[in-house]
């Protein structure tokens, strides 16, 4: 079973065997983590980046920076789906900052409803890009969805320790060691264990990570450099990494599964007497606790001095402070306890747990209550004493103390309220003042009690006959008189803030106006002078005609688009009326843009003169593209007639090729005569290649007015050229045949007629299958004689039987040939019987030509020995 411990979270099972039970990260955890150390922030970037790659690449998208590709929540929302499987609401595409805290907002709640608690996460930071924020949300998805289920058995722990010799447990992944024994532990046929080294961990690292990565599928999320050269590698990258392993080997072996099943519930077991004994022990150490502070608070006799009883209130305040705060704490996880006791017992079938008798959860609440009841009391009397004396001892050191402290505090304060800093605030400092004021008002009505504690002291002096009254009485009409007048100015001063104020509401709206207005203004003309320098590549005329009306489709707006630049600069100047009649100092920066009128006018001007530079370049493609269709339309013109002139001509040929029409030499000369006829068309295609010369240098590739292209006349006319020459070429062999064989015309006619009523005649080629004299001979003199026969007329065995083929094998059945026999006799004869031939009756006999070949041939004058 696969198994993980770490420092600040880990995986642990209940008593039911199942799910394993989560551990959340406490919240000081994570505002400890908040101050991450650089190397930690760098191993979290890397790995994070490539777990959650490692999902979306399933939605085919990736992330390159995790803080910024968050931002607008979309990928967010998709990495969600991809690794619950659910539907999470629609995001909104906008690109305004709103849009995008509504769509990480939308991720947030969907996290927060599979019960994970988002501690110090909200919306604004990741959309803000706050890397710590954003590491920390992707650390939680990656507690809740990858590691949450994570069950660990801290045996199975301990055995890889000792089998693979570990040091530690939980196991120090620096080394390298632990990474690769937990995939030997589940594939050993990755990696041999025995050959690793412990004084090479990055070897160790980057064997884990190549293994990991070829065969398990799960990718390089940590640089072994960054883990041995890091006091500490970062835990939560650790962690995620390792969890990649857990879902890898997710399949484990049942024998394992019902091991650790048993080692679960002993667990439980020992879990559940375990708490037992602990709330036993602590209900009997709260019940003493209460019983032993109960007395001590009903003591209520009092002291005869001050100190004592300031004494007495130190000792309660340290027992609130110092000694009840911890039995809060206990009774609190007493409580718990029994809760968490009694529900581990419930879910697993056991009997509740009943506690000893008087230590039930509702005896030790009703021994709290009374503790508190007394408690209460003894606060009271204390209060109740103290006062009384302190009326006693210090009723006129308490006016002299509360009549300098109000002194102290109005000092200086109409001084301050007659001020008129406002006249050359901005809107923010004004309304800074104002709160200022705003505050300072608070603290003047907080002072009203206490002037009121004044006069009512001085009123108690007076009632017990103070000695030194009239001198309380004088400064106490003193402190109402100035509390008179600080009424009045603050009064003024607020009256001349909020006019202000609304003057500047008033310049700050224009100032909202102009840059709600003004941004997508920007944008629009940053989007045409884009488009008007944009480049375009067109093929034909439609294409840049339709660029030419969607440009004055654009030059159509540009009324419209200057109404409301010059809206925009009244704005403007709505502005510096305002400033110049009632006064104001403008800082001269609209704090909601960084655009001025100036940015405005300057890239409008931009625009208007990109315009006709836009409109001279369409008509120069307008020209280009007229050009091309002239090239074509004169191409296609030449080809429409070429093309169906070369298939007309190569049918005709095949005519020719079969058909009957005279002698041999007619054949001829008709076929000679169609070779010239072709061979002075050539011009014709010399000059359609000159036409498709131009077209390529113009860079023309389609042709809708014709479907010949240059290739397919170049393959015609060359099927043409070699079919009349083939053609005529064969009319050749047929007269040297008709010659060598003595076969009359008409023999060679009948031949031509017998040849071209056979079955299945190709007249294009003048080849067939087997003709019927053939087949005939196939059934009435058997297979031998017919496969005699076709090793003559087709010795390649193509199964066709060409027209010159079929007259050998006609002339050679029905014509007389000359034997080698033959030709010899006819030697001796010419020899007049002698063993040998001399030259000089060689030429006398035979042709001069003749004779002189056959000399050449001959090696010796004997009959045997010649090439002859």
């Amino acid at each position: 079973m696969f198994g993980f411990v770490g420092q600040h979270q880990y995986f642990g099972s209940d008593q039911r065997g199942g799910v394993g039970e989560f551990y959340m990260i406490q919240e000081e955890d994570w505002d400890r983590d908040l101050l991450l150390d650089p190397a930690w922030e760098k191993q979290q970037r890397k790995t994070f980046t490539a777990w959650c790659n490692s999902h979306l690449r399933k939605a085919g998208t990736q992330i390159e920076n995790i803080e910024e590709d968050f931002r607008n929540g979309l990928k967010l929302m998709l990495l969600l789906e991809v690794i619950s499987g659910e539907r999470l609401p629609k995001p909104d595409k906008g690109k305004m900052r709103f849009h995008k805290i509504a769509n990480v907002n939308k991720a947030l709640d969907f996290i927060c409803s599979k019960g994970v608690k988002l501690v110090s996460i909200g919306a604004e930071e990741i959309v803000d890009g706050n890397v710590k924020m954003t590491l920390g949300m992707i650390w939680t998805i990656i507690l809740r969805f990858a590691i949450q289920d994570i069950s660990v058995e801290g045996q199975c722990l301990r055995d890889m320790q000792t089998f693979y010799e570990l040091e530690d447990l939980p196991p120090d992944w620096k080394d390298g060691l632990a990474l690769c024994a937990l995939i030997h532990r589940h594939r050993p046929d990755l990696i041999d264990y025995s050959k690793l080294r412990k004084d090479d961990p990055i070897g160790n690292l980057n064997t884990a990570f190549e293994v990991a990565e070829k065969f398990l599928d799960i990718p390089k999320m940590l640089d072994a450099e960054d883990i041995v050269n890091t006091p500490k590698p970062d835990e939560k990258a650790i962690m995620t990494y390792v969890s990649c392993f857990y879902h890898a080997f997710a399949g484990a072996e049942q024998a394992e599964t019902a091991a650790n099943r048993i080692c679960k519930v002993l667990a439980v077991n020992q879990e559940n007497e375990k708490l037992m004994e602990e709330y036993e022990k602590l209900a009997s150490e709260l019940l003493e606790w209460i019983r032993r502070t109960i007395p001590w608070l009903e003591n209520r006799v009092a002291e005869q001095t001050m100190r004592a009883m300031q004494q007495k209130l130190e000792d309660f305040r340290d027992y609130r402070r110092v000694h009840k705060p911890p039995r809060v704490q206990e009774k609190c996880q007493l409580e718990i306890n029994f809760n968490t006791l009694q529900t581990k017992l419930r879910l697993s079938n056991r009997p509740a747990f009943m506690p000893s008798e008087g230590k039930m959860v509702s005896d030790i609440a009703n021994a709290w209550k009374g503790l508190e009841q007394v408690e209460k009391g003894y606060e009271e009397w204390l209060l109740t004493e103290i006062r009384r004396l302190e009326r006693l001892d210090h009723l006129a050191e308490k006016f002299k103390q509360k009549c300098s402290l109000h002194e102290s505090w109005t000092s200086g304060k109409e001084e301050l309220l007659s001020q008129k800093d406002y006249e050359s605030a901005s809107l923010m400092e004004i309304r800074a003042l104002m709160r200022k004021h705003e505050a300072f008002e608070s603290d003047l009505a907080a002072h009203q009690d206490r002037v009121e504690q004044i006069a009512a002291i001085a009123q108690e002096l007076n009632e017990l006959d103070y000695h030194d009254a009239a001198t309380v009485n004088a400064r106490c009409q003193g402190i109402c008189d100035q509390w008179d007048s600080l009424g009045t100015l603050t009064q003024k001063r607020r009256d001349a803030l909020e006019r202000v104020e609304k003057l500047w509401e008033t310049i700050d709206q224009l100032y909202l106006e102009f840059a709600k207005r003004a941004a997508p203004f920007n944008n629009w003309m940053d989007g045409a002078m884009e488009d008007l320098q944009d480049m375009f590549i067109v093929h034909s005329i439609e294409e840049i005609q339709s660029l030419i009306t969607a440009h004055d489709q654009f030059k159509a707006t540009l009324p419209e688009a200057d109404k409301e630049r010059m809206a925009i600069m009244g704005i403007q100047n709505e502005i510096m009326k305002i400033a110049q009649t009632y006064g104001i100092k403008l800082a001269g920066v609209n704090p909601y843009t960084n655009l001025s009128p100036q940015d405005i006018s300057n890239k409008w001007e931009a625009v208007k003169q990109l315009v006709p530079l836009r409109d001279q370049m369409l008509q120069e493609e307008v020209a280009r593209q007229q050009a091309n269709e002239r090239l074509r339309r004169q191409f296609a013109a030449q080809a429409n007639i070429i093309g169906p002139w070369i298939q007309t001509k190569m049918e005709e040929i095949g005519h020719v090729s079969v058909d009957i029409a005279g002698s041999l030499e007619e054949q001829m000369n008709n076929l000679k005569t169609y070779e010239q006829n072709i061979i002075n068309y050539k011009s014709n295609i010399d000059k359609l290649e000159g036409d498709h010369q131009l077209i390529q240098e113009a860079l023309i590739f389609d042709n809708k007015h014709t479907n010949y292209t240059m290739e397919h006349v170049r393959v015609g006319w060359e099927q043409l050229l070699t079919t009349i020459a083939r053609t005529i070429n064969e009319v050749e062999n047929q007269i040297l045949t008709r010659d060598a064989k003595g076969i009359s015309q008409e023999q060679l006619n009948e031949f031509r007629a017998s040849f071209n009523h056979f079955d299945r005649v190709n007249k294009t080629t003048g080849t067939q299958s087997p003709p019927r004299p053939l087949t005939l001979v196939r059934i009435c003199q058997g297979e031998v004689e017919f496969a005699r026969i076709m090793t003559l007329v087709d010795p390649n065995n193509t199964g066709v039987v060409t027209f010159q083929a079929f007259i050998d094998f006609m002339t050679r059945e029905t014509a007389e040939t000359d034997t080698a026999e033959q030709v010899m006799a006819s030697f001796k004869i010419l020899a007049s019987d002698k063993p040998f031939i001399t030259v000089e009756e060689l030429r006398r006999e035979l042709p001069l030509e003749q004779a002189e070949y056959c000399i050449s041939r001959m090696t010796n004058a004997l009959y045997g020995e010649s090439d002859l």
